[in-house]
């Protein structure tokens, strides 16, 4: 029981979620903005400006370096695993979006004639620009900073 308290203290993690959990609210007011109209569907999918995948990687390599230190073993696991996702979203996720985009339009175009085709259409909106993703983390790694300078982030390993 006290592994699970252990966790639910852990303020890197809490910080990565807050992150994480910011964008999407992020994403709810661009949208708002964007197309006026309140699309709360925007809060559970992929895409979109900012990346939040990108904040809660950047939050948490931010919290580790700011608590383990820069050189620590630690830190290098969590830059990493950051450079993958945030690759993995801007990349390999936004190439299967476009392909997704090219065979939803190949099956309109196709099936235009035969109506009683209702095939389920793929999600185009998977992956992320390189802006998006920037802005991700840029959000990532200032509500790391400010939650350390607020106090929250500070405490010895």
């Amino acid at each position: 029981m006290q592994d699970i308290g252990d966790i639910l203290d852990n303020r890197v993690l809490w910080v990565a979620l807050v992150a994480c959990l910011m964008a999407q609210a992020l994403k709810l007011v661009i949208e708002l903005i964007k197309n006026r109209k309140l699309n709360i569907s925007v809060l559970v999918t992929t895409g979109g400006m900012p990346s939040a995948h990108s904040a809660l990687v950047t939050a948490l390599a931010t919290g580790v370096g700011q608590t383990l230190g820069w050189a620590s073993a630690e830190f290098a696991v969590a830059m990493i695993f950051a450079i993958i996702v945030m690759y993995d979203a801007a990349g390999v996720r936004q190439a299967a979006g476009k392909q997704a985009r090219i065979l939803n339009q190949m099956i309109d175009e196709l099936f235009h004639e035969h109506p009683e085709f209702n095939g389920d259409r793929l999600k185009e909106l998977l992956g992320h620009t390189p802006v998006q993703v920037i802005a991700g983390s840029a959000l990532g790694i200032t509500i790391s900073w400010l939650a350390r300078s607020t106090g929250v982030l500070v405490f010895s390993p």
